[in-house]
């Protein structure tokens, strides 16, 4: 049997939880062979509150790495955290060079809080580098409301406003991954393809535990498009597969409680609700 090839360019979680250590999870759940080339390794202190610490590898360590993934014939990729601008300009190049059409960018942005900026030029990076590459981005609202410049958006309306303008920017598909962050009665998130808005909804779920699950919808979405789903199907089975995942989170220590990648094929997933808006 031969297996559909996806590739996370991203960064290394050492707890497991997030990063690449999530989307191969979500790559082998979604029965395609995984690859991962590395960008960063973070680290968290179990002595200092879980802080974190993060570690950018030499670029050419990171060429290296692509230059064996692209040399396989890969089907389908996604990126996660990129953490300079020269990070992000060798990974958008070698993807334009790459050929690879499915691609998903996940425009991570490491931030403290919504009145902490990343370093305008790496939006700016991502922008120019990432999103004329993306088949698909998926960002939460705080990074959809850098890449359009609008502020984190509040409400249904403000987030099309948000994806028109990432659309405008070269990405093909948006969604805006809205969470529990929004004032509603159910986890939403918003669909534009374009031409039409549709929104996802499941019940919101009263956990923490769900550390990886950003990282997680975006390497199903991609496991999807390698497997011949289309872009609206992908998602929308992304939506399944991560809902079911924080549902069924767990405790990892007194730090943090992953999302649990198995849940889905195992104990079933949360019905989602799909509308026009």
């Amino acid at each position: 049997m031969a297996l559909k090839k996806t590739l996370t360019i991203a960064g290394s979680d050492a707890s497991g939880g997030a990063g690449l250590e999530a989307d191969l999870k979500a790559f082998e759940e979604h029965d395609t062979y995984g690859m991962a080339a590395v960008t960063v390794i973070a680290t968290m202190d179990p002595d200092n509150n879980w802080n974190h610490g993060v570690y950018t590898l030499p670029i050419d360590v990171l060429q290296a790495q692509l230059k064996t993934a692209f040399s396989t014939g890969i089907d389908a990729l996604k990126t996660g955290m990129l953490s300079t601008e020269e990070v992000i300009q060798t990974t958008g190049e070698a993807i334009s060079a790459s050929g690879v059409k499915n691609v998903v960018i996940d425009p991570v942005m490491v931030c403290k809080g919504e009145d902490e900026v990343l370093n305008p030029g790496t939006v700016d990076a991502m922008i120019q580098y990432l999103l004329p590459n993306a088949l698909v981005t998926t960002p939460n609202l705080f990074e959809a409301g850098q890449l359009a410049g609008t502020g984190t958006p509040k409400t249904i309306e403000e987030m099309k406003a948000a994806a028109e303008k990432i659309k405008a920017l070269g990405a093909k598909n948006v969604i805006i991954k809205g969470g529990r962050a929004l004032d509603t009665e159910k986890a939403v998130d918003l669909f534009y393809d374009g031409e039409k808005f549709y929104l996802l909804e499941t019940p919101k779920v009263e956990t923490t535990y769900n550390h990886g699950a950003g990282c997680t919808f975006a390497a199903s979405v991609t496991a999807n498009l390698a497997n011949g789903l289309s872009v609206k199907d992908s998602v929308f089975e992304a939506k399944e597969f991560v809902a079911a995942g924080i549902k069924h989170g767990w405790k990892l220590n007194q730090f943090v409680g992953p999302v649990y990648h198995g849940a889905k094929p195992r104990l079933g997933a949360p019905e989602v609700t799909i509308k026009e808006v």
